[in-house]
């Protein structure tokens, strides 16, 4: 097989499997914190995939980071990409469900585009992305709407109201969490591809565990998680699923994606997942969406589309 041609499959079983694995992340997360704690249950996560992709790195023959600018890169878009963005996701679907986390997090494709156009070496922003990024967040404001709009805090309301009040504050502070962790996601990915490290891919995919899940352990620790903590066959299900697809696999696959095409490219997995988080919600968990929140999904993707399809196409070239 020619390298061009192999390099092209590679990337596109790459997709495959960020699509498919991380849209049903979102219902494996949705159960485990149904019974865990989030900051312990997402840290147990990433240390023991930490230690699983860095026992296969080391087999495989790949470095440890070799200067201290590597070490440097690797724990910033540790605390990014995985304690900000997935620890905010973990959190959130506390009180969100996993297809409306999925929707909402579909925001990374439009806040990779609108951070992959600062600096020197950002790419062109045409008129065309401007109006996805527009219309994206416009579906963003409309999914988020709360049911009966917005409302008083508690300390304002009256007493008979102040848990129905504080209840959709925290529906809604929960939805806002996970908008901050898809721009979260977006600022370490752009940060991680900018900066170029040479470290390879897997090896940097394990230290990134490593450091996110002894953050969010210490984070579970010190919040006083641990009394929490209570087995049930569901939750481990969940746990050794996230652990193994989900940051094993999946996560791997988009760390080398990161290094072979283009943010813009990238962010297709945004419009993807959420669709496959929907269908499983609905199939697994009896999650459903009412109709303001299925016309904000339809505004979103159709932002989405817009800033990661230019001109029809998805360009795949190396950058």
């Amino acid at each position: 097989m020619q390298p061009d041609r192999a390099w092209r499959l590679n990337v596109i079983v790459a997709f495959a499997i960020v699509y498919m694995v991380w849209g049903s992340t979102y219902l494996a997360i949705r159960v485990g914190v149904a019974t865990l704690p989030p900051a312990l249950f997402a840290g147990a996560r990433f240390l023991a995939a930490g230690l699983l992709l860095a026992v296969y790195a080391l087999f495989s023959g790949q470095h440890f980071p070799r200067t201290r600018r590597e070490w440097k890169t690797i724990a910033v878009t540790a605390v990014f990409l995985l304690v900000g963005a997935n620890g905010l996701v973990v959190w959130g679907e506390q009180w969100v469900a996993s297809n409306q986390t999925a929707l909402i997090a579909a925001t990374t494709a439009l806040w990779l585009a609108g951070l992959g156009a600062l600096g020197p070496q950002g790419e062109t922003f045409s008129r065309r992305r401007l109006i996805g990024l527009l219309t994206g967040f416009a579906g963003v404001v409309v999914l988020m709407w709360p049911v009966g709009g917005f409302v008083r805090p508690p300390w304002m309301a009256e007493v008979r109201d102040t848990q129905e009040q504080f209840s959709r504050l925290i529906h809604f502070g929960a939805q806002f969490a996970i908008l901050l962790a898809a721009l979260s996601w977006a600022a370490g990915s752009i940060y991680m591809k900018r900066r170029k490290p040479s470290t390879p891919p897997l090896m940097v995919a394990a230290l990134q565990s490593f450091v996110a899940g002894a953050l969010l352990g210490l984070i579970g620790l010190v919040t006083g998680e641990a009394a929490r903590w209570v087995w049930n066959a569901q939750a481990l299900a969940a746990l050794v699923y996230l652990i193994v697809f989900g940051s094993c696999l999946a996560y791997a696959a988009y760390v080398w994606l990161l290094h072979e095409v283009s943010p813009t490219a990238l962010g297709t997995y945004a419009y993807v997942n959420p669709v496959v988080a929907v269908v499983l919600g609905g199939w697994l968990l009896g999650e459903s969406l009412n109709g303001t929140q299925i016309a904000g999904m339809l505004v979103v993707l159709a932002g989405v589309l817009l800033v990661s399809l230019p001109e029809g196409t998805i360009k795949l070239g190396k950058r």
